[in-house]
């Protein structure tokens, strides 16, 4: 394996009630930005379309062509007007709302039985790396029932597979100003935002490449609701 550190950065395109989704313009910045500390990390951009069946077959694609060591998912929170770090993907699916593909979901679960899924202590400092620059941004434990907490699932499933990646975050961003008037949150003030998690995360993977017991506190299996951090 590669010493250089790969991170997949992902988005999603537009779905029902968000034609606009502003985390695929985020993406492309992030994996294009030249900054000294990105020199000796790979970076991956994708985009899944709003569907179940997309984040089935091309995460799973993703990790096996591209190998990365870590997971960096961004999703739009259209009703939050500040940038959540989700700490934990809970086992639910909205029966009511179909996603871009018009498929609803037959159950309420993801996995019948299971308790809710932990990202890990490294969300605690990706929220600190945020929340440096300035920016409105808060710890959070409801990715709600839809696909930024269905992909939040599915990748930290995927830390807990012995050649998956061996960290993964999901970061719900909110709507951005249109105009200078607009109290809500800049295009340029999210990437800000997005830069500095993205360099945290590049930091705790190297951190983990360099560390032989992989996946510690990686996707754990939440029994009981302690504090966020």
């Amino acid at each position: 394996m590669s010493s250089a550190p790969r991170i997949l950065i992902t988005g999603f395109g537009p779905f029902p009630g968000a034609p606009v989704n502003p985390t695929q313009a985020l993406v492309r910045k992030l994996a294009t930005l030249r900054r000294p500390a990105f020199a000796d990390a790979i970076r991956i951009a994708h985009i899944f379309d709003v569907t179940y069946a997309t984040v089935d077959r091309e995460l799973p694609e993703l990790i096996a062509r591209h190998r990365p060591d870590a997971l960096l998912m961004f999703g739009l929170a259209a009703r939050t007007p500040y940038i959540r770090i989700e700490t934990r993907a809970r086992n639910a699916v909205s029966m009511l709302w179909p996603d871009a593909g018009h498929t609803t979901v037959r159950r309420a679960s993801i996995v019948p039985g299971a308790g809710a899924q932990m990202f890990g202590p490294h969300t605690a400092r990706l929220f600190r790396a945020a929340l440096a620059g300035g920016a409105d941004v808060r710890p959070s434990r409801d990715a709600g029932r839809y696909l930024c907490n269905y992909l939040s699932w599915r990748g930290i499933e995927a830390t807990r597979a012995h050649s998956g990646p061996r960290l993964a975050a999901f970061v719900h961003v909110p709507l951005l100003a249109q105009d200078t008037a607009s109290r809500r949150m800049t295009s340029d003030e999210l990437t800000d935002t997005g830069e500095a998690i993205l360099l945290e995360m590049i930091r705790l993977t190297r951190v983990k490449l360099c560390d032989p017991a992989r996946n510690s506190g990686v996707g754990t299996v939440e029994t009981t609701l302690p504090a966020i951090f």
